[in-house]
């Protein structure tokens, strides 16, 4: 969705205000939707601006600088904390990504997961031989 001039959300605020038209006939006569007209003028009455104010929009931040002062030194007391450790530690309310792509750009490294016992040796599948119903012989009902 790109961006509506200022000159065009200049002229949609004129035929309003001179015309005295509906915001939906203004709307119609600039092929804009009635909300972004709705919008413009709840803009104008609220800041007095009609620029477009797209550093406002998105959901805001919840990782803030201060946790990312409390996260640079959980890890530098104890650099092995996992991510769900570091989110319980700074009482955070955001996703595990979330938490990744900030320490990535402020270039620190967590541990990726808890320690866990090492793997089974055995095989996790069964041999090529071992599958299916074995012999007719072992199949026939004796009696």
């Amino acid at each position: 969705m790109r961006t509506i001039s200022l000159d065009l959300r200049e002229r949609i605020l004129a035929t309003y205000d001179k015309d005295q038209s509906t915001r939906a006939q203004v709307a119609a006569r600039f092929r804009v939707s009635l909300g972004f007209v709705k919008k413009l003028l709840q803009q104008r009455r609220r800041t007095g601006d009609i620029a477009p104010r797209h550093r406002f929009s998105g959901s805001k931040p919840r990782i803030l600088p201060e946790h990312r002062n409390h996260l640079r030194v959980l890890l530098a007391d104890k650099p092995d904390l996992t991510l769900p450790e570091l989110r319980t530690a700074t009482g955070l309310n955001c996703t595990l990504p979330a938490i990744h792509y900030v320490l990535q750009k402020m270039g620190l490294t967590y541990k990726k997961r808890h320690s866990a016992p090492a793997n089974k040796t055995d095989r996790t599948l069964p041999r090529h031989g071992d599958a299916g119903g074995g012999s007719k012989a072992s199949g026939i009902r004796r009696g």
